[in-house]
């Protein structure tokens, strides 16, 4: 069979664009007719296929998770010889510059940034998990960046799509990687995440913001998606503010080359700790305000609610070693006074007294903060972590041990007083939880927010957040050293009292319970030198006394009756007759 030359473009991953080369391709014949076949669009990102609607061993949720690579068939694409060829409708690779596939998948090839962002890009992913938009790498033409798995479909779905939309509407700016960790955590990469934003973007949902230093897109609502934002969020959820698109005089967008870069590592501390399983993205908002009667608001830049997760509840503050320590200082000693707030109804002298009693968690029982959080499961007010990221380690680290010392009045907690001898128990019911991590140190963990990367102030070892949550010194422990306490105090006790017990005078013997009571009962104006008897002693005293009484008796009525024999003899005559 004659072989005919077929001009075709290289692709960028071929060694240019634009330069034509010759590609031998074999004609094939179905029926009488010759057809040719057409090459299948790949990258090494992946296909790009877009046909609608569930393929076949698919539901409308699937996303490709685990890929195998097909070298030849990227580096080579044969012609699919079940489609003919459309001379109207070029190939991929005779397709323009504009329609590359690399640009349908946001890749953009950068160098990590290294700078005061939040991370370095390349260092954010999960181990075993890649995004579909970082800058490729020198490897092996056998090797990809993405998994590449040329029969799979990418397909943003209904679900996926209400997801990312909610996601925004709750936290206004994020970007695909962002919402890769929070939505999908599973996936592993976000090649559907970024799909799923273009798709938005076309039916004018959302819009692209800006480029962050690292290269990634920033995705907000517009005005649309906001509409359709807040009917899908639940009204217990409050929808952040709308970003509205600002125009130059030319009527062209304007970018915001001033994106807060607090406002990133907010949302990426939601994003790791809800991939984590803290939470879901409907458990977080964003600058919840909390009213002082003095006239101050302190917002939290996030706060969790989620019932039933491990952590119910918390409220967290992102730094980027910016503010002064005696800040971060002020919004614990405001936290405080918040939680100290009574509710509405709540009897100030019941609260008083239930505090001076020490009752632990009936204390918050009349405050305002249970009407608002779940309850935590521990004792203590609602925890509160500090989220520390940029400058450099060891200025993260300083200003950790700097707000260690300056804030302990507010999260070291009391002694139990006076309940006993040994209790180093901790009481903590009046106290506010403070745990610290960095952004940095949670996506270098391989366990990332689930993992040791948590610090409680006042301790020295990294922990899960669950551990670090827990007080191991406070309740059970107090519980245990009371009750241990109680045993040692009623053995002293009881040493004390054996060594008051009397001791019979007769048998020599100690008196028993019930003999010691009825001394005691009776007081010392009843006593008698039978006192000093032990019961059995006692008794047998009785006893004797009883003998020697009933003794007597016969003895004087045997003389009685001897008296009355001798005074009837002397009546009588000689002849035994009366006189």
């Amino acid at each position: 069979m004659p072989l005919t030359d077929k001009p075709l473009r290289r692709g960028p991953s071929q060694g240019g664009i634009g330069h034509r080369i010759p590609l031998a391709v074999r004609p094939w014949t179905r029926g009488s007719s010759s057809q040719w076949a057409r090459p299948v669009r790949t990258s090494a990102y992946g296909p790009d296929d877009r046909r609608p609607g569930p393929q076949a061993g698919e539901t409308e949720d699937t996303v490709p998770a685990d890929l195998t690579p097909d070298p030849a068939r990227d580096r080579h694409a044969p012609c699919d010889r079940h489609a003919p060829c459309d001379r109207h409708a070029p190939c991929d690779r005779h397709a323009p510059r504009d329609r590359r596939p690399s640009e349908d998948i946001d890749q953009v090839p950068q160098a990590p940034s290294t700078g005061p962002s939040i991370t370095p890009s390349t260092a954010t992913s999960p181990p075993g998990r890649i995004r579909a938009g970082q800058p490729r790498k020198s490897r092996p033409a056998d090797t990809f960046d993405n998994p590449p798995g040329t029969t799979q479909v990418w397909k943003p779905t209904g679900v996926r799509r209400k997801e990312v939309l909610r996601a925004l509407g709750i936290f206004q700016r994020a970007t695909a990687d962002q919402l890769w960790r929070m939505l999908r955590p599973a996936d592993r990469h976000d090649r559907c995440t970024r799909d799923t934003l273009k798709a938005l973007e076309k039916t004018g949902l959302v819009r692209e913001e800006t480029r962050l230093e690292s290269g990634h897109k920033l995705w907000v609502l517009t005005e649309k998606g906001h509409k359709e934002a807040k009917l899908l969020l639940p009204k217990s959820v409050r929808i952040s503010a709308l970003r509205k698109l600002r125009l130059d005089a030319k009527g062209r967008p304007v970018k915001d080359d001033g994106y807060d870069e607090h406002a990133a590592a907010v949302t990426l501390t939601a994003a790791v700790l809800t991939g984590a399983g803290f939470g879901t993205p409907l458990s977080w908002q964003t600058e919840i305000a909390h009213k002082l009667p003095y006239g101050y608001t302190q917002y939290a830049d996030l706060t969790m609610r989620a019932p039933d997760a491990r952590v119910p509840a918390m409220l967290l503050e992102v730094d980027r070693v910016t503010e002064p320590v005696d800040e971060l200082v002020d919004k614990l000693r405001r936290y405080t006074d918040w939680f100290e707030l009574l509710a509405p109804k709540a009897d100030p002298n019941k609260e008083m007294a239930a505090r001076y009693e020490q009752l632990g968690s009936k204390v918050q029982q009349f405050r305002l903060w249970p009407l608002l959080y779940p309850a935590t499961g521990r004792e203590g007010y609602v925890p509160v972590a500090f989220v520390f990221t940029g400058k450099t380690a060891e200025q993260r680290e300083s200003r950790m041990q700097r707000l260690e010392q300056a804030a302990h009045r507010y999260f070291a907690g009391e002694p139990y007083p006076g309940q006993g001898e040994g209790i180093t128990a901790v009481d903590y019911h009046q106290a506010v939880p403070v745990v610290v991590t960095e952004l940095e140190r949670i996506t270098a963990d391989p366990a990332g927010a689930a993992g040791k990367v948590w610090r409680r102030l006042g301790r020295e070892e990294w922990q899960t957040l669950t551990e670090a949550l827990d007080n191991p010194d406070g309740d059970r422990l107090y519980l245990v050293q009371w009750r241990e306490a109680k045993r040692r105090r009623e053995e002293r006790e009881a040493a004390k009292k054996e060594a008051q017990r009397p001791v019979c005078v007769q048998c020599g013997a100690k008196f028993t319970d019930e003999r010691w009571q009825y001394l005691l009962g009776r007081g010392r104006s009843w006593g008698d030198r039978t006192d000093k008897l032990c019961g059995p002693c006692r008794d047998e005293h009785f006893a004797r006394l009883e003998a020697e009484r009933a003794a007597r008796r016969e003895a004087e009525e045997a003389a009685e009756r001897e008296t009355a024999e001798a005074e009837v003899k002397k009546g009588r005559g000689l002849f035994g007759r009366r006189r």
